[in-house]
């Protein structure tokens, strides 16, 4: 690619590899963070599993295996990818960690306290154990923090860059 500007416009990162390095940070976040899911179920750690998604489709014994398991760790990160773009939107300007933390705090509450109950053979959150509902915290506060923190410290350094491109020009010609 060539990084130079010909146009005489401003230099820098573009739109798009800006929207890409959220579309990749949302889509590794889900990968890594529902594989994380998935793992805590395995070891009983969490009675709820990333295949949670696949319950209110109707198709077949096969969502409960490996294969279930992979298509909505998979199926979690595509969706993680918007997830990402609703934080860039919302909250970039955020420099801290407590951003991401309060980010995952508050999808945790949208996922058990709003979206859960709408699958009927899940439990709701007050019936769930309390090993599930700490280690699922924990997962979210930790996938918020991978969002919140890479999306904002990769708006920083692109405001960064940009700043430093826009005042190269005067400093030439002092």
């Amino acid at each position: 690619m060539n990084s130079q500007n010909t146009g005489g416009g401003k230099a820098g990162p573009t739109a798009v590899s800006i929207l890409g390095r959220v579309a990749s940070t949302g889509f590794a976040g889900g990968l890594l963070w529902s594989a994380g899911g998935f793992i805590a179920a395995f070891f009983k750690l969490a009675e709820v599993s990333p295949n949670m998604i696949l319950q209110p489709i109707s198709a077949g014994a096969w969502k409960d295996g490996a294969a279930g398991n992979i298509v909505s760790i998979c199926l979690l990160s595509v969706i993680s990818i918007g997830i990402a773009f609703i934080y860039y939107l919302m909250f970039r300007k955020i420099h801290s960690i407590w951003g991401g933390i309060g980010f995952g705090i508050g999808l945790w509450g949208l996922v058990f306290f709003l979206v859960l109950p709408l699958f009927p053979v899940l439990k709701t959150a007050a019936q769930l154990s309390s090993d599930t509902i700490v280690t699922t915290l924990c997962i979210y506060i930790l996938y918020g923090m991978f969002i919140g923190y890479s999306i904002s410290y990769d708006y920083s350094e692109v405001q960064k860059e940009t700043e430093s491109k826009n005042s190269k020009p005067l400093e030439e010609n002092s």
